[in-house]
């Protein structure tokens, strides 16, 4: 079989090749002219089709960057709880808060856990920043709890630094806590940690709840004026620790305690 190529040719047709190009060019011209003609007479219902087309799949994109930065945070604070829970000594059981009280005069909240899961009344209830509350209400799959801001709730705290004990009450604030009958000459000092005493035997000792904010002295009278800011982000955490074992011990011994500051301390 004899082949019919040969590059006898390919000096010339790479001579040529240069000469030829700029005619290639303008035999495409016709071809680019009737597209430039098409995309600028293009209907304005097709632009505008086009357009909200584009609108759509750039909303799309927001709201799954906006869910990716919500699920990036919320592992965040998963992280943060765990690192917390391993820092108590007792058994914890993570819950999910999923409803709000709606009376603006009740701080009390709904976690998806109940006695199903062995919660009881008066089980502390934490953050990974502090002590939330506790529970008040048990049913099978969810419980209530009241927040330690409550107007209603109050326990008993000491000062981290030196052991003075007082009594933390809710002032209806979530970011606010007053200290019942501070004597005038008691050692407490703005930024001072306040936390649970363990007295009442609702609360086991040592758990962070407030920060001393504030302390007015006033000469006339006995007792200081003193406000703390919660550790615990009562308005913000969403996933919260139920605590377990020894504090279950001794609420068994003592009885469900109530949650009124009248019978707190």
């Amino acid at each position: 079989m004899v082949s019919l190529y040969t590059d006898k040719l390919s000096s010339v047709r790479e001579t040529l090749s240069p000469l030829v190009t700029p005619f290639y060019k303008i035999t495409d011209i016709p071809g680019k002219i009737g597209q430039w003609i098409d995309e600028v007479m293009a209907s304005p219902t097709d632009l505008q089709a086009e357009n909200d087309t584009l609108k759509t799949q750039v909303l799309i994109l927001q709201r799954k960057s906006q869910q990716m930065a919500a699920l990036a945070a919320e592992n965040v604070r998963l992280r943060q709880l765990l690192n917390a829970s391993n820092l108590l000594q007792e058994t914890v059981l993570i819950a999910e808060l999923i409803g709000v009280s709606p009376n603006p005069l009740s701080h009390q909240v709904i976690i998806n856990r109940g006695t199903a899961d062995g919660v009881f009344k008066g089980q502390p209830v934490l953050d990974a920043y502090g002590l939330m509350g506790q529970v008040i209400e048990v049913s099978s799959n969810s419980s209530t709890v009241i927040l330690i801001s409550d107007a209603t709730h109050a326990i008993p705290v000491q000062v981290n630094r030196n052991g003075v004990r007082a009594i933390a009450e809710g002032t209806g604030d979530m970011n606010s806590l007053s200290l019942r009958h501070v004597s005038a000459n008691t050692d407490i000092r703005v930024g001072d940690l306040l936390v649970s005493s363990g007295l009442g035997k609702r609360f086991p000792v040592g758990y962070p709840v407030a920060e001393v904010q504030q302390v007015e002295r006033d000469p006339a009278k006995a007792f200081l004026t003193v406000t703390a800011k919660p550790k615990a982000r009562l308005d913000r955490s969403r996933h919260l620790l139920l605590v377990f074992e020894s504090f279950r011990e001794t609420v068994d011994i003592l009885g469900d305690p109530p949650s009124t500051k009248s019978v707190t301390h």
